[in-house]
């Protein structure tokens, strides 16, 4: 078992991971960088590329706690990251989250609310 955190490159994504490294080491356990993009477009900020992969592979190693890094492109990023939560019987799934103002909030059919709604494990949303 593991913890499984949904990673984008950005303060998000970063307030996410941090959490995230936190919660792997107060379990005692691994953790599962998942990095997924519909691949929709030519250019996804939110999916990390070969240059910054390297980086971020470098910086995981550094942590006290095994750590696994996913990356994949499929039609859903959010059903991308259950089946990773799923797969790897996840203790918990940390995720970030963005504030919204309440029409956001009502039309809300993100990757967050998926995941909040849908996780096989209790979620952390944090914020930066």
């Amino acid at each position: 078992m593991s913890v499984v955190v949904g990673y984008i490159p950005n303060e998000y994504g970063e307030a996410a991971l941090t959490e995230a490294l936190a919660e792997a080491q107060r379990r005692g356990t691994g953790l599962v960088v998942v990095n997924a993009t519909r691949g929709d477009s030519l250019v996804d900020k939110r999916y990390v590329g070969e240059r910054d992969r390297t980086e971020l592979e470098e910086r995981l190693s550094a942590s006290p706690v095994d750590v696994e890094l996913r990356q994949s492109i499929g039609a859903d990023v959010a059903e991308e990251i259950l089946a990773v939560a799923r797969e790897v019987r996840a203790e918990a799934l940390v995720i970030g989250v963005r504030h919204r103002s309440q029409v956001g909030k009502m039309l809300m059919g993100s990757v967050a609310t998926r995941l909040l709604m849908e996780a096989p494990c209790p979620v952390v949303a944090v914020k930066p």
